[in-house]
């Protein structure tokens, strides 16, 4: 029996584990405001290639063994890693920071936690998951919450097809990061530990955004300089990959996967109060129409099973 599904987890778990709960979305939505802010000063593949290599290089030291250790089975698996690299550090690391040129972090955040839904969609389309009316009424709410962001609930918008570009590149991210969560749920990978699988698609990661970043570098003769764009960086690094990667997997391993998973609807709270109170960035009536719509159909959708009989019987009992 797996850690994460040991039944220890399923009861009551201490005050530390829940502080680490509500704190792992927070850290994660600080990649949008950070990259918000730093691409100002650096180029998008550029900012993911130092994000993503920095990480690998940081974890290194910690996985070095591990990675020897599950070398063969790593190697039967290279060209999915480097597709998952492509994936989750390319698209959802450099096409992010790109689209954040365009659009806010306010709209990115609330596209983005589309995801858990399209996951489920991807998974009863490709893998035959069994998906009953509860959960396909909460991916249609869910994207119809995306899609009163993108023609930002104006219907002249929707009908001219003027639609954000910034806004569609999240789409397309979206649908790249459920796609890498899907691929990330092959048995083959299960032998490797997540720390030392995390690790090596960062590097992948690097590896598919090098040749872009040298282009960057060479063509617009830009790296970045400076104590405030190497902070936000240094943030993006720590907190927004690092800690907020070891924060949501130590949740998983003591509280399980499903009470972990719970807690990451907190993401457009925190994502979306950030982009206020920081960015400055308008809250428009739009914007609580998309966190109701796309926020109650991801839980509507995800949120788990078991857990809804618990509380019925709870409920029940009193």
């Amino acid at each position: 029996m797996s850690t994460i599904d040991h039944p220890n987890n399923q009861g009551s778990h201490s005050a530390a584990t829940l502080a680490i709960l509500v704190l792992a979305p927070l850290f994660f939505s600080t990649n949008i405001i950070f990259g918000r802010v730093a691409v100002a000063s650096v180029e998008p593949w550029t900012l993911a290639f130092i994000r993503w290599f920095s990480c690998a290089l940081i974890l290194m030291p910690f996985v070095a063994s591990s990675i020897t250790e599950h070398l063969d089975a790593l190697m039967r698996v290279k060209r999915r890693l480097l597709l998952l690299g492509f994936l989750g550090m390319w698209i959802c690391g450099a096409l992010v920071y790109l689209a954040l040129k365009y659009t806010s972090a306010t709209n990115g955040t609330l596209i983005y936690t589309s995801s858990p839904v399209l996951i489920i969609f991807l998974e009863w389309l490709f893998r035959g998951r069994n998906v009953g009316r509860r959960e396909f009424l909460g991916i249609a709410i869910a994207m119809l919450g995306v899609l009163v962001i993108v023609f930002r609930g104006d219907l002249d918008v929707l009908m001219s097809l003027d639609f954000n570009p910034g806004d569609m590149i999240f789409v397309l991210t979206a649908i790249s990061w459920s796609i890498y969560s899907v691929l990330l749920k092959s048995p083959d990978l299960d032998p490797v530990p997540t720390l030392t699988l995390f690790t090596v698609i960062a590097f992948m990661g690097a590896v598919t955004l090098a040749p872009f970043t040298i282009v960057e570098i060479v063509y617009y003769d830009a790296f970045p300089t400076g104590a405030v764009v190497w902070l936000n960086i240094a943030g993006i690094i720590f907190l927004s990959s690092i800690i907020a990667f070891s924060a949501f997997q130590y949740g998983v391993k003591s509280a399980g996967a499903s009470v972990a998973g719970i807690y990451m609807y907190l993401l457009p709270v925190y994502g979306v109060g950030m982009a206020v109170l920081f960015l400055g960035e308008s809250f428009e009536l739009y914007h609580v129409a998309g966190i109701l719509t796309v926020s109650g159909g991801v839980i509507l959708a995800s949120f788990p099973v078991s857990m809804l009989q618990r509380m019925t019987a709870t409920n029940h009992a009193k």
